[in-house]
């Protein structure tokens, strides 16, 4: 684990990143408070639901550094969830059947070292497992060869980022070479059924757009990437996610450099759609850090934004009060209510 130091250094970071979300860059910008919106559509305080996904991230190393990766992650990071908190996660599980779906994120999640026990563990007490998997991870090294089998075994879904169907945009936004291996990490799965109608193995995609723009319709580029890949590679899956980069981490240090950030984050609320906001994701979803601490979503655990409440660890887990919890809302969230408007699951309106 990163050294105290190095843990305030990152804290900084995030409180950094925080304020120029909030306020931007140039003293002169200003933006409508995301929570005025909130109070326009009748959703101030944003409520949450009766909560159906655990999203955990059991660590933040990578064999990738994707440069619109909101996580921050790569192979120097550290930070990776111990057998003991994950055995805290399955306990929650346990007494929280409510909790159907358990969405497992990183980093690269296969690279934590209990990553097959914890999925094990969590499909014996009878859950819907996801994986967020980054594909060119099944190529890294032998020892994940025979991963896509393993899914198979424990018949979880599996949801791949793949930013096009092309091999100049996917490579610029996810380094050289990583094109190629995504292609065949997906044929991969493909020959164990993952994708194949009838199979029941669930394969999504994820379209993350490269440059300061909005995703454009998911179902129509669903279509698209289908008929691309299918006649150039015979690949075949399931579903396409268009998911919105939000204004954090790297992205935002993107929007920043390139003189992008004040006119991005200024598309983002011209497209605030009141039904996208009333279906985000953090009013079903509950997300947990590598450390146990718990977040309204993936977003604000990055920015060090923990739940409302005395009960932040999930060894504290109290879904009455979790249940009664305003949500932490900030100008980032505004990424998620535009347009369609966006989740870890696509659109949402």
């Amino acid at each position: 684990m990163k050294s105290l130091k190095a843990q305030h250094s990152l804290l900084a970071i995030a409180q950094e990143q925080i304020g120029i979300i909030q306020h931007g860059p140039n003293p002169d910008f200003s933006l409508v408070p995301f929570e005025d919106q909130l109070k326009k559509s009748d959703l101030y305080p944003l409520k949450p639901l009766p909560a159906e996904i655990l999203q955990i991230n059991i660590g933040k190393m990578c064999n990738q550094v994707c440069k619109h990766c909101h996580v921050d992650a790569g192979p120097d990071r550290k930070e990776i969830m111990t057998r003991e908190t994950m055995q805290q996660c399955l306990e929650v599980l346990q007494a929280n059947r409510h909790l159907k779906t358990v969405d497992l994120t990183g980093g690269a999640p296969e690279m934590n070292p209990d990553f097959r026990w914890f999925v094990t563990e969590i499909s014996k007490l009878g859950r819907h497992v996801m994986v967020r998997c980054n594909l060119t991870i099944l190529l890294a090294n032998k020892k994940y060869h025979d991963l896509p089998l393993f899914y198979k075994q424990h018949n979880v879904e599996v949801v791949s980022s793949l930013p096009f169907y092309t091999q100049d945009r996917t490579d610029r936004q996810r380094g050289n070479g990583v094109f190629e291996d995504s292609i065949k990490a997906l044929q991969m799965l493909n020959e164990v059924g993952y994708g194949k109608e009838g199979t029941g193995l669930i394969l999504n995609l994820v379209y993350n757009p490269a440059g300061a723009f909005l995703p454009p319709a998911q179902k129509a580029l669903e279509i698209e990437y289908k008929q691309a890949l299918g006649q150039k590679f015979n690949i075949e899956f399931n579903q396409l996610f268009a998911i919105t980069n939000l204004p954090i981490s790297r992205y935002l240090d993107y929007l920043l450099a390139s003189g992008n950030y004040e006119s991005y984050m200024q598309k983002l609320v011209a497209s605030y759609n009141p039904a996208a906001a009333a279906n985000v994701m953090c009013r079903t979803t509950l997300s947990v850090g590598w450390d146990g601490y718990l977040y309204d979503c993936d977003f604000n655990q990055m920015l060090e934004l923990k739940v409302n409440g005395p009960h932040q660890h999930i060894s504290d887990f109290q879904n009455d009060l979790l249940q009664q919890r305003d949500i932490v809302v900030g100008q980032h969230c505004y990424g998620c209510t535009a347009g369609a408007g966006s989740s870890c699951g696509g659109a949402v309106a």
